[in-house]
């Protein structure tokens, strides 16, 4: 049965296809933007985030990538929001990120987002059912938000949604080291992506119930991550502006992003 099942793989995928299946790894042909891998290092309360991703986006497929390193103190850590992608023609699903914002003691405020996201090869396209048959790594991305947010509004034309979280400054903290502890897990040891299970969302929901056990049940809120933000309504996890739809309309950002997209400012300005 084991050999029969092997081979269907093989056939479908072919020869090189079917080898990737067979383990993970770290050391491909990476697509531009993907091939540095982020980590972090821990000294106390500061935490040095090494290559956070920038890339300047001149449309979907023209960019220039980079990457810097910066040191964030954890006092600082105020809040978390959650960004929210629908895909076209198809809502139901979605890609999901977390934000951190840090205000120091001057007012300086700074965001820092994680997107769980396949790391593609050179060339390489993200479909459904390739991420069910083992043909992409996980990679946690740690970008600045003009790269991340960004190019899904405005290079790509996709409607982004902002919600403010109700989570403390300590919940918050918690949640980063955590995020941070598995960014740092998966630049040593590779994982591979899976469409159900090892996605986005299902790695966020992780992250919320190491901290509270328990806090999220597994349904199809979160296996259709288009429907997260009504699960994340319902739960309380983000701040409510009237019913669910008002809120929604709320978070809509894709307009703002467009309208500020060369303002250094950016993150503060679509949170206005």
């Amino acid at each position: 049965m084991r050999a029969t099942l092997l081979l269907l793989v093989a056939t479908c995928l072919g020869c090189s296809g079917f080898t990737k299946v067979l383990a993970p790894s770290n050391a491909r042909n990476w697509s531009a933007d993907q091939a540095v891998l982020p980590y972090a290092q821990f000294q106390g309360n500061r935490v040095t985030v090494r290559n956070v991703r920038y890339c300047r986006y001149f449309n979907e497929d023209a960019y220039v990538v980079n990457h810097y390193d910066q040191t964030y103190d954890l006092n600082d850590l105020k809040s978390v929001d959650f960004f929210i992608i629908p895909f076209e023609n198809m809502p139901a699903i979605a890609h999901t990120m977390l934000s951190f914002e840090f205000v120091s003691d001057e007012g300086k405020k700074e965001h820092l987002i994680a997107s769980v996201e396949i790391r593609k090869e050179e060339g390489e396209e993200y479909a459904a059912w390739k991420g069910t048959a083992r043909q992409y790594e996980l990679m946690y991305v740690l970008a600045d938000e003009r790269d991340a947010v960004l190019v899904r509004a405005n290079n790509r034309g996709e409607d982004v949604y902002l919600y403010r979280t109700t989570a403390t400054p300590e919940q918050s903290r918690q949640l980063l080291v955590d995020v941070l502890g598995r960014t740092n897990e998966l630049a040593s040891r590779p994982e591979f992506y899976n469409t159900v299970t090892n996605n986005c969302t299902t790695n966020i929901a992780r992250h919320i119930n190491r901290i509270v056990p328990n806090r999220l049940r597994y349904d199809y809120h979160i296996l259709l991550p288009g429907y997260s933000d009504k699960l994340a309504y319902k739960e309380g996890l983000i701040q409510h502006s009237g019913t669910f739809e008002e809120t929604k309309a709320r978070a809509y950002v894709t307009p703002k992003a467009i309208m500020h997209a060369n303002r250094e400012d950016f993150s503060q300005l679509i949170r206005r």
